[in-house]
C-alpha cells in the first residue's frame, strides 16, 4: 500500500488548505487564489460531485461534520457528496479508513458514521487493532462473519489503497479538504452553510 508521509501531522495542518474568509453569495465574487484553487486533481465517475477528505481521527473534521451536513442537505440531488478517508500511514488512521470501507460495505454509513467520530473524538478511544473494528460494528448490530468477512476481503484492500491513491492525487496536505469535480479545491472556509453551498454550486457549474 503506497500511503503518504507527511512531514509534520495531518492534524497540524488541519485548516491548512482551508483558511477562514469571508465572502458573499454572489459567484462574481468567487476568486480563484482565494476562494479556491485548480489542482490536478482526480477523475471523477459522477459528476458534479463534492468530496471531502476527512479522518475520524482529526478534530477539525468532527467540529466542521455540522457545516459539511447542512451544506449536503442545501446541495440535496444536484451535486453528489462523497467522502474518501485520509490514512496519511498512521495505524489508527489506516483502521478508521478500514472502518469507514466496512460501514459502506455494509450499508450502515448513515447508522455508524457520527457514532466513530463520537468513540474517537469524544470518548477517546481509537481503533488500534482490526478486532476492536469488528467489535465497534457487532456493537452496531452487525453480524460477526458479516464484518469479519468485509475485514479480510480482497477488496478491502483495494478500496484503501484507492483511497490513499485519491488522496496523494488530489495533493492532500491536510484534512479536512473538499474538492470539487475533482479540480476545485476550496481554500476558503463558509462561515454558513449557504455560503459554503453557492462556492461548490459555482464551481460545480464551471
Amino acid at each position: 500500500m503506497n500511503t503518504l508521509n507527511f512531514v509534520r501531522p495531518l492534524v497540524s495542518f488541519a485548516f491548512g488548505l482551508i483558511l477562514s474568509a469571508s465572502f458573499t453569495l454572489q459567484a462574481a465574487n468567487f476568486e480563484e487564489g482565494k476562494d479556491y484553487v485548480t489542482v490536478t486533481g482526480i477523475s471523477e465517475a459522477q459528476k458534479p460531485v463534492l468530496r471531502e477528505f476527512f479522518s475520524y481521527n482529526c478534530p477539525h473534521c468532527y467540529n466542521q461534520e455540522p457545516l459539511i451536513e447542512s451544506t449536503v442537505k442545501l446541495l440535496g440531488k444536484e451535486i453528489n457528496f462523497e467522502r474518501t478517508p485520509v490514512g496519511a500511514g498512521r495505524p489508527s488512521w489506516q483502521l478508521s479508513q478500514l472502518a469507514y470501507y466496512v460501514a459502506q460495505k455494509l450499508k450502515m454509513t448513515k447508522q455508524t458514521h457520527s457514532a466513530i467520530f463520537k468513540q474517537i473524538q469524544v470518548n477517546g478511544e481509537q481503533f488500534t487493532r482490526p478486532e476492536q473494528v469488528k467489535a465497534f460494528f457487532v456493537s452496531q448490530g452487525a453480524k460477526a462473519e458479516d464484518v469479519e468477512t468485509a475485514i479480510n476481503s480482497v477488496d478491502a484492500q483495494f478500496t484503501l489503497m484507492n483511497y490513499d491513491s485519491q488522496t496523494e492525487l488530489a495533493g492532500i496536505i491536510a484534512v479536512p479538504s473538499l474538492l470539487v469535480n475533482g479540480r476545485y479545491m476550496l481554500t476558503s472556509t463558509a462561515h454558513t452553510p449557504e455560503e459554503l453551498a453557492a462556492l461548490v454550486k459555482f464551481l460545480a457549474a464551471k
